[in-house]
């Protein structure tokens, strides 16, 4: 029997030197053996559905290349569950109204959980440039949408991420499509924060990295303690942003700098009054997003 990447091939093989076993659970066992040393040389990913991804830490730890099956074979077993469910809620699934509503609920469960479909690779497409910038580059309110993982509703809010560049920066947009992996997922908002930063570090090994998640998580609003002005806040900073007091001061206080609207208007009064008081015009003190500043 010839051999193909060290896996036995009966291509071209002599039918009589071929020591096929009568017993049928030996026959069985050998060609669960074949397949796996196919699989083998094929060098075949694992998925969700293969043996062993019981053990798969995903769930449980902070891994970043998860991948489970395409995401089309999944419409017709998630669109029986949402049928399911409806039946089970005493709802009659065959009424007009609700006939198509498993396959479009399964659809939009799949958008809404889309980031495993994707990695940092996919999606940085070369955008990782060569720059000697040794300053703070931050991106602030980045738009998020999730769904927590605990009651399959969603949460949203906004990301702010910093780093700081060591000899490489990302391409601006790339932020937000990182941010938009990982919240597109089953999550919770302490890790979603903690793999947004991790993953600015393998793509570009900064300094240093910091990001700030504030989400309103529906499962607070809707159900529970039903607070509907109830926000969370969760950081994470790695690198300089941990280490050095200054450097994480200093991305906190950039935040906060004209964040609420308010805060616009009352500088823009502010400075009308001093640009239409002589007496100001030679010294004013103005509030800006907290800190008092010297004009004039």
């Amino acid at each position: 029997m010839s051999q193909i990447n060290g896996v036995p091939s009966a291509k071209n093989s002599d039918p009589s030197s071929c020591t096929c076993p009568s017993d049928p659970k030996e026959k069985q066992e050998n060609i669960e053996e074949l397949k796996t040393q196919m699989r083998l040389a094929r060098g075949e990913r694992r998925s969700s559905s293969s043996a062993g991804h019981e053990n798969c830490p995903f769930h449980f730890d902070l891994e970043l290349d998860h991948k489970p099956p395409t995401r089309e074979d999944l419409i017709t077993k998630l669109s029986t569950s949402y049928r399911n469910l409806l039946s089970g809620l005493g709802e009659n699934p065959d009424r007009e109204g609700l006939l198509k509503t498993p396959v479009r609920a399964a659809k939009a469960m799949l958008f809404f959980t889309k980031g495993y479909d994707q990695t940092i690779e996919d999606v940085m497409n070369d955008a990782v440039f060569n720059e000697n910038h040794d300053d703070l580059v931050i991106v602030k309110d980045i738009e998020m949408f999730s769904v927590c993982e605990h009651h399959l509703v969603p949460f949203f809010g906004k990301v702010s991420v910093g780093y700081l560049p060591n000899k490489k920066v990302l391409g601006l947009s790339k932020v937000a499509r990182i941010v938009d992996i990982y919240s597109r997922r089953l999550q919770v908002q302490e890790r979603l924060t903690k793999q947004i930063a991790l993953a600015i570090v393998k793509a570009i090994q900064p300094t240093g990295v910091g990001v700030v998640v504030e989400g309103t998580h529906l499962c607070m609003v809707m159900r529970g303690v039903q607070k509907i002005n109830a926000k969370t806040t969760t950081s994470t900073m790695m690198g300089v942003f941990r280490d050095d007091p200054k450097t994480r001061e200093e991305f906190l206080s950039l935040l906060k700098v004209t964040k609420d609207p308010s805060d616009l208007l009352v500088l823009l009064v502010a400075l009308l009054s001093i640009h239409m008081s002589p007496s100001m015009k030679r010294r004013g003190r103005l509030k800006e997003g907290g800190w008092w500043v010297e004009v004039g």
